[in-house]
C-alpha cells in the first residue's frame, strides 16, 4: 500500500522507511512537520498515513492536528499515530467523529514489527489499532461511568480488544474462548450500552467510539 509517514526524528523516519518499503509498501511521501503531512496527502492520497502526534513547532499537538485535517479532507485515508507517552485525550479526538480507519500506538511498539505492521494493515483496511496499554487506561477509567459500569468483568475485555482492533476470532482466540462466546459477550455488550437496534459494523464501531469516550 501507499504510505505517507510525518516523523521529524530523522532517524525514526528513515527506519520506519526502510521497515515499510521491506514489507512492501511505498512511502511516497515522508515529511517531518504537520503542514507538510496535509500537503503530501492532498498531491499523492495515500491509502493510509502514519503521523507522531508531537511535531514541530511547538511540539504538542501538530501532528494529531494534521492527521484530524487528513481525515476531515480524505475520510478514505487511514490514520495511525504515534506517541511516545500515553494520553487518552487523543485518541478520543482521534475516534471522535469516526473510527473506521483509525489507531493510536505507542512508539515502542514499533519495535514489535509483526504487530506494528498487522495495526497499520487493519488501519488501512478501515479497522481500529489501539495500543493495550492505551485501552488499559481507557478501561481503568471507564469502569467509573454509569453505562459502562454495567459490563461484566469478561464483557470489559472483549470491549478492550474490540478497540485493540481484534476481530471476534482474533478475541476468541486471545481469550482462550469459542467465537460463539464471544459473539454473545459482544451482543450483551450492545445491549447494555443501547446499541441493540444499530447495524453490525456500525454497532462494534459505536461501542469502541462510547468506550474511549467515556
Amino acid at each position: 500500500m501507499r504510505v505517507v509517514l510525518a516523523e521529524d526524528n530523522t532517524l525514526l523516519r528513515e527506519g520506519l522507511t526502510r521497515l515499510l518499503g521491506e514489507d512492501g509498501h511505498e512511502v511516497v511521501a515522508a515529511v517531518g512537520d504537520g503542514e507538510a503531512l496535509v500537503a503530501a496527502c492532498d498531491e499523492h492520497r495515500p491509502e493510509v498515513v502514519i503521523a507522531d502526534v508531537r511535531m514541530p513547532p511547538t511540539y504538542t499537538s501538530e501532528g494529531l492536528r494534521a492527521a484530524l485535517a487528513v481525515r476531515r479532507r480524505h475520510p478514505g485515508i487511514g490514520v495511525l499515530v504515534l506517541s511516545q507517552y500515553v494520553d487518552t485525550r487523543y485518541a478520543a479526538q482521534l475516534l471522535d467523529s469516526d473510527a473506521r480507519g483509525a489507531g493510536y500506538l505507542l512508539k515502542d511498539r514499533v519495535a514489535e514489527v509483526g504487530d506494528f505492521l498487522e495495526a497499520l494493515r487493519r488501519v488501512a483496511d478501515g479497522g481500529t489499532a489501539f495500543d493495550p496499554e492505551v485501552v488499559r487506561r481507557l478501561l481503568n477509567r471507564a469502569r467509573d461511568t454509569v453505562a459502562l459500569a454495567r459490563l461484566t468483568p469478561r464483557e470489559h475485555e472483549v470491549l478492550a480488544r474490540m478497540a485493540q482492533g481484534h476481530t471476534n476470532e482474533s478475541i476468541a482466540a486471545r481469550l482462550h474462548v469459542s467465537r460463539s462466546a464471544v459473539e454473545k459477550h459482544a451482543n450483551a455488550i450492545f445491549d447494555k450500552l443501547g446499541l441493540a437496534h444499530a447495524d453490525g459494523y456500525n454497532r462494534r464501531v459505536l461501542a469502541i467510539v462510547r468506550f474511549l469516550n467515556e
